[in-house]
């Protein structure tokens, strides 16, 4: 796709404006207390799973920036009897290929503007000043829909730099009897995890299965609210400019924000012996002044 061509794809998926040009919150406006409401409604068991990864302490070829994890006070190095308590410190970069994560509005940046078309300046040494990861401080609970790409396909992953296209979004809805609808949170199985216990780890910067950016506005028409992948959510490579379209059409264009690097192989397979691909879903970020993402570890309520 060429300049021009991906400028009018941006703008056929822009939100700038739609909630008044102070809005920061992008596409969670989409999600009302009603709906929340009706989300909660599709608790019947209690059950929940985890979306998250552990945190990766240990440098491999995706985790360029390993989480740091150390102890402060433990009773190995400590007379336990004479001890009060134990303590640890954990310090990471949430962005980049390992590490679970809730992207902010203010993480991408394309020609020199952020989403509703703030100047890339907005984000400071000292952190963003608008739209930073504290939009969703209160919560993020909605209904969420998971599509399984892989067993629409008939595999148990897709290989590294497979390009899913709208057309597959349909045929895995009809497949699951289900449909995504305005506020909803998507939620993208490639079956990442599978291929890296089969296989090991892989430099997924050069190539990972996701989205390509023609579902772009697939998401914009129907009222994705929030959109996670057990990858980034874009294919890589991608074929073009800019690197990652995905995350500029949604993070930019749409104020849409992205869940990266979940573990959906336990909620996948839990979907499918349901054959339910509904369920509650909730994120809670992490209240950072500023940030530019948080790590999060969302959780789906059967």
């Amino acid at each position: 796709m060429d300049a021009d061509a991906f400028r009018a794809l941006f703008e056929s998926c822009s939100n700038w404006g739609r909630w008044g040009a102070d809005d920061e919150r992008g596409t969670l406006n989409l999600i009302t207390p009603e709906r929340t409401a009706r989300a909660a409604a599709l608790v019947r068991t209690g059950e929940t799973i985890g979306c998250a990864r552990p945190l990766n302490t240990v440098a491999d070829v995706e985790n360029a920036r390993p989480a740091v994890h150390l102890m402060l006070r433990a009773g190995d190095v400590a007379d336990p009897a004479v001890m009060s308590s134990t303590s640890d410190y954990v310090a990471l970069a949430p962005h980049g290929f390992a590490h679970s994560h809730l992207d902010a509005l203010c993480h991408f940046v394309w020609r020199g503007q952020i989403y509703n078309g703030r100047p890339a300046g907005t984000v400071l040494s000292t952190g963003a000043t608008a739209n930073a990861v504290t939009i969703g401080e209160h919560g993020i609970v909605t209904r969420g829909v998971l599509l399984d790409v892989p067993r629409l396909r008939g595999v148990q992953w897709l290989e590294p730099g497979t390009a899913i296209e709208p057309s597959e979004l349909d045929a895995a809805e009809a497949a699951q009897r289900t449909r995504v609808g305005e506020g909803d949170a998507l939620l993208v199985f490639t079956g990442r995890d599978r291929r890296r216990a089969a296989h090991g780890p892989w430099n997924a910067s050069e190539r990972l299965a996701g989205l390509r950016y023609t579902c772009a506005p697939w998401l914009h028409d129907r009222g994705v609210a929030l959109l996670g992948c057990d990858g980034v959510s874009d294919a890589l490579p991608s074929g073009g400019e800019p690197r990652q379209p995905i995350h500029v059409l949604c993070l930019v264009a749409m104020g849409l924000q992205l869940l990266d690097n979940l573990d959906l192989a336990r909620l996948a397979a839990s979907c499918a012996e349901r054959a339910r691909w509904e369920f509650l879903f909730a994120v809670a970020p992490l209240r950072i002044a500023g940030g530019t993402a948080s790590p999060v570890n969302p959780i789906a309520v059967f």
